[in-house]
């Protein structure tokens, strides 16, 4: 691993997180995958060597549940939803160089291997614990088989993640009030010996670890809390069948229980990425060189996985002496219509449903990942996705290509014989500068921009120059602007197609081009398109109203089917959070109150520029932190929820603005002595744009 920019010289490899085989896919989790495969397209497209890889994660409790409740063995549940996954992926674009799956004998023997290192390194050790047991089914109880309190913050909690409340990992045994979901009785606990992991010892290393870890600030940020009160050692063992066996067979304390559902899903990422190389051969791809000696690891999670990828993953990692990732990249949530995506009342838009409607799957990727950043929250609605694609793909990539192209068809037959204009070469150099800025920024957001602002330019090149005047006034200066605009045209091509490889691509071939865009890289954006080509086509449909009115009176029949007072499975983690408005996309925004304020009211209210001395986060609290603010004449003690949104290590010298008067207020027994003014549900911290003095007031 490296800290140079991207391309190295070391091999890369871009990973998601691992599916549960128990259920149809939803575009929740496509976005997940999705962004993956187009960072890894991305990294291509600079030059990098790379590859991409997962798999399914056959093991775990609720695979082993719903198998239970169908009557059916879990290896053959969980294989027959394994490859419908298989299927689904190529459907959205997304080209694994490899997908396996944790139940496969590459990842079965590479599981116990680094488990056998880990017990002979010393980092396994055995204890008993309290392990939940329920007297009227007769038998130990699994994570998932268990809900009670949180022992940290007292909202309800699995077993095995208070995925309600703090989204903690549990232990086994730590789960207060806790009761078993086969008979919904009571559970009781009991002595039982399992193995243990020492990550209490990798304590050091981890802090140093995410000090140079790369990707979003959330993975930074979030496990610092977890170090700084202490690690706690984790259970590597379960009171289950379905699973990897623990190596050590001859132990008895090991008989009757398998490996934790997490030691053996991460793993896969390497099993995964050596039957690649298997499979091509190491000269083109070397698995060991990557996970062993100095690869480029890039990980794209959900944020609710965040802390197995910083703590638990790097510190087996370490412990059997592996390469740690480079970088992790945590997606926020997914929200249906400003409301968390609840597959069990069929709010969700499902991967085969938005098919089936006859979208082009390019549509999807483009708005899940140019549809606010990595991290944040985006909300999903009907009358977004039209607005966006009508507005970015139509009106603005769509409509530069065709209008560009048809008339260099039409009038020269293909791109003219002219060079390409200094100030057009210039503006692609620096859209294709902005592409490499983004890839190391792990913005896919920044990737679509600059390849949809690079047409928006084109647009305006075209209507400043007006070549359809130009064909009979200045034939040569006519040819001029279309040659720049069949350049720029390619090169919108190319910069897109990370994002929209099947759209790319049928540009590509339109202009004549041999091959796939996708081998062509970055600087084929300023290579010469060829010198003829044939009439082009339309490469976006609008998505008219009565079509948007349909699929929402669909989707809110479906809802309303699927009934109310149904649980559901991600309302308390997204639905709170609500719709991200911090970009301004497409997002519907919080209307204007009614009542206004007059000129003396507002007077009253003293609002300050200041700056960031310190920032901290507060013990306890996931979202708060504690921020020491100048004001010129006093510094101000002030507890704002910025904590998962920004990285406090940035912070301190930056200006920001501060609502002076407000009353103090005391949260998580720290008092706040003002407001920090922020917009959206980002918290985008406001500041000055020149050079306003700390202390002045905001007038």
């Amino acid at each position: 691993m490296s800290t140079d920019e991207f391309p190295t010289d070391s091999p890369a490899i871009v990973t998601c997180g691992l599916p549960y085989a128990n259920g149809d896919l939803h575009i929740g989790h496509l976005r997940g995958y999705i962004g993956a495969d187009a960072f890894n397209r991305a990294l291509e497209t600079l030059g990098q060597e790379t590859a991409y890889v997962s798999g399914s994660d056959m093991h775990g409790t609720p695979v082993a549940v719903n198998a239970e409740q169908e009557g059916v063995d879990p290896e053959e549940f969980a294989l027959e939803w394994h490859r419908k996954y298989e299927e689904t992926f190529p459907k959205f674009n997304v080209d694994f160089d490899n997908y396996g799956h944790t139940h496969d004998e590459t990842n079965t023997e590479l599981t116990q291997e680094i488990v056998r290192t880990l017990d002979e390194e010393g980092y396994v050790y055995e204890k008993e614990i309290q392990v939940a047991y329920d007297p009227d089914a007769d038998q130990y109880l699994p994570d998932r088989y268990v809900e009670g309190t949180c022992p940290y913050c007292g909202e309800k909690a699995r077993g095995d993640e208070c995925d309600e409340g703090c989204q903690r990992h549990l232990e086994p045994g730590e789960v207060e009030d806790p009761t078993s979901t086969i008979t919904g009785n009571p559970a009781e606990y009991r002595k039982r010996s399992h193995k243990f992991f020492r990550v209490s010892e990798f304590s050091d290393y981890l802090t140093e670890f995410l000090d140079g870890l790369e990707g979003t600030s959330n993975a930074r940020n979030q496990p610092r809390q977890w170090i700084e009160e202490g690690l706690q050692d984790w259970c590597l063992t379960r009171d289950m069948e379905w699973g990897i066996d623990y190596p050590n067979g001859d132990d008895e304390s090991t008989e009757d229980v398998v490996l934790y559902v997490w030691v053996d899903a991460p793993i896969e990422y390497v099993a995964s990425t050596k039957q690649y190389s298997e499979r091509v051969g190491t000269d083109e791809y070397d698995w060991e060189r990557v996970w062993r000696e100095d690869g480029e690891i890039v990980h794209v999670i959900g944020r609710d996985i965040i802390q197995h990828h910083t703590i638990f993953w790097p510190a087996m990692l370490e412990g059997a002496d592996y390469n740690a990732p480079r970088a992790v990249a945590a997606t926020g949530f997914i929200t249906i219509n400003g409301k968390g995506l609840s597959t069990s009342r069929n709010r969700a838009i499902w991967a085969e449903e938005y098919l089936e409607e006859g979208f082009h799957p390019d549509l999807l990727r483009y708005y899940l990942t140019t549809t606010g950043g990595l991290q944040q929250d985006v909300d999903f609605s009907w009358d977004a996705f039209q607005e966006k694609v009508n507005g970015e793909l139509v009106g603005t990539v769509g409509n530069f290509w065709y209008r560009s192209l048809l008339f260099a068809y039409r009038n020269f037959e293909g791109t003219p014989d002219a060079d390409v204009s200094a100030e057009v070469e210039e503006r692609i150099e620096g859209a294709i500068g902005e592409v490499r800025e983004a890839v190391n920024d792990y913005s896919l957001r920044g990737i679509g921009q600059a390849a949809t602002r690079l047409a928006q330019f084109g647009n305006e090149y075209i209507q400043r120059n007006e070549p359809w005047k130009l064909t009979d006034e200045d034939p040569e200066q006519a040819a001029q602007v279309i040659r720049d605009c069949v350049q720029i045209a390619k090169a919108v091509a190319v910069l897109l197609e990370p994002i929209t490889p099947d759209k790319s691509q049928l540009l590509w071939d339109q202009i004549g081009e041999d091959g796939e865009i996708a081998d062509a890289g970055l600087q084929a954006a300023l290579e010469a398109p060829p010198r003829s080509f044939a009439e082009p086509g339309e490469l976006f449909e609008k998505i008219e109203d009565d079509r948007v009115a349909e699929l929402n009176e669909k989707l809110e029949e479906r809802v309303a089917a699927a009934g109310d007072d149904e649980e559901t499975e991600s309302d308390d983690t997204a639905a709170d959070e609500a719709t991200n408005m911090a970009d301004g996309d497409t997002d519907e925004l919080e209307p204007l109150l009614e009542d206004r304020i007059g000129f003396e009211e507002f007077q009253d209210v003293d609002i300050r520029v200041g700056r960031i001395e310190t920032a901290e986060g507060i013990e306890g609290a996931d979202d708060l932190a504690k921020l020491e603010v100048d004001i010129g004449f006093e510094t101000r003690q002030v507890v704002a929820g910025i904590k998962q949104l920004h990285d406090l290590e940035e912070l301190p010298g930056q200006k920001c603005i501060l609502l002076a008067n407000m009353e103090p207020a005391e949260l998580f027994g720290v008092e706040s002595n003002g407001m920090v003014l922020a917009a959206g549900e980002q918290a985008d911290l406001l500041t000055t744009h020149d050079d306003a003095e700390v202390g002045e007031k905001v007038r």
